[in-house]
C-alpha cells in the first residue's frame, strides 16, 4: 500500500484505529533501553513503591518546570 493510500484510508479509520497506528508509528523510532536504564527505572520504581508520598502530581511538577524553565 502505497503513502497516498494509507493517508486516504486514514478517515475510515475509527478514533482507537487512528490512535493505535500513530502509538505503533512512534514506538518505530523509540530505541530500545538499556540494562542501565531499565535498572535505574527498577529503582526508581521500587523507591515509589516504598514512598508513595515522595512522589509529585503531575501538576505541580508543570508548574515548577514552567517557572523554572520560562522567560
Amino acid at each position: 500500500m502505497s503513502f497516498t493510500e494509507v493517508l486516504r484510508e486514514l478517515p475510515s479509520l475509527t478514533l482507537q484505529q487512528r490512535q493505535e497506528l500513530v502509538r505503533r508509528a512512534l514506538d518505530l523510532d523509540d530505541a530500545p533501553l538499556t540494562a542501565h536504564d531499565e535498572a535505574l527505572i527498577a529503582q526508581r520504581l521500587a523507591d515509589h513503591e516504598r514512598d508513595p508520598s515522595s512522589a509529585i502530581a503531575l501538576d505541580s511538577m508543570n508548574a515548577r518546570l514552567r517557572s523554572r524553565f520560562q522567560r
